[in-house]
């Protein structure tokens, strides 16, 4: 891709010049790496959230991005740390609690809670304990919540996070193009760990908690990355599982994965294959993606 075009990412849009300097500074900057080249793009171009600090992390990913693209090249990654996934430590902080067993409605309204900072320990170490996934480190943009219950009781955990690269079953559903996807990924948001605490036992509960998710991770996507997700999608290993608090929130059965991880790029993962749900945040959901930069969505359409 020779010739720039403008591009939207991340609620920006970014001209053909300023695409330029940063083909620019992906070449003079090689030798630095790719967290210093996009901390100097953010610089160049006054990229900063409303407290003033860079963009650095959005910046990446659009970089990943314009690389997918063709439009630049970048440094290759160079390990540092232990590879794989951190331990967690297990505390009596998430040890059991008493049986929650009543209805839904006894437990309204719901409460979404961001996960602060002082909050990170409770939710690796619930996902780490008792999601058959374990706790992972979220790659990419990424929102994590606590769900409470009016009477305060904690019921679940929930983490949106970035999409899978490719799954045939769901790229061909929207009938896109490699370079579409390329472009639009991002409008797309993966919910990559969702856990009812195993003592809370309360029919229609996880349904219930997705349809009532939507609306505050659209706005809260919005304030935190300037734009707004329009598909929702989610892996379920049917082997464990059978999707039915998907189903009972009208998500989509859209068929299996492959088999390769959600991130596998190099068809190096071989894993056993998972159902895919989708759930469209719009009507026009495949028009929207097939278009240079989906119109954003508005909670108003959720209702």
């Amino acid at each position: 891709m020779n010739n720039l075009t403008a591009i939207t990412f991340a609620g920006r849009c970014f001209s053909s010049h300023e695409l330029a300097l940063m083909r620019q500074a992906a070449t003079d900057y090689a030798t630095l790496g790719i967290t210093e080249i996009a901390r100097t793009i953010c610089e160049w171009l006054d990229w900063k959230r409303s407290s003033g600090r860079l963009k650095n992390h959005e910046c990446r990913l659009l970089l990943e991005r314009l690389r997918d693209l063709g439009v630049l090249s970048l440094p290759a990654l160079h390990p540092s740390g232990r590879r794989g996934p951190r331990s967690v430590s297990i505390t009596t902080q998430s040890d059991a609690q008493p049986a929650i067993e009543t209805t839904v409605a006894n437990l309204q309204p719901l409460r979404f809670l961001p996960v602060q900072s002082t909050g990170n320990a409770l939710f690796r170490q619930f996902i780490q304990r008792y999601h058959y996934l374990g706790y992972r480190i979220p790659t990419g943009a990424h929102l994590r919540y606590f769900v409470q219950a009016a009477t305060g009781q904690m019921l679940a955990c929930l983490q949106w996070s970035s999409p899978a690269w490719k799954m045939a079953a769901r790229d061909h559903w929207i009938g896109w193009s490699s370079q579409q996807r390329a472009r639009n990924l991002q409008y797309i948001v993966n919910n990559s760990r969702f856990l009812i605490l195993p003592w809370v036992r309360v029919k229609g509960l996880a349904s219930s908690i997705l349809a009532r998710a939507v609306c505050q991770l659209i706005d809260d996507w919005r304030q935190h990355y300037g734009y707004s997700p329009v598909l929702l999608e989610t892996l379920v290993d049917t082997a464990r599982f059978h999707g039915t608090c998907y189903r009972a929130a009208n998500w989509i059965d859209l068929g299996e994965t492959t088999g390769r991880g959600r991130m596998d790029r190099h068809h190096r993962a071989e894993i056993i294959p998972k159902t895919i749900f989708v759930f469209p945040l719009r009507r026009d959901i495949k028009q929207a993606l097939c278009t240079s930069d989906p119109p954003p969505v508005s909670v108003a359409d959720q209702d």
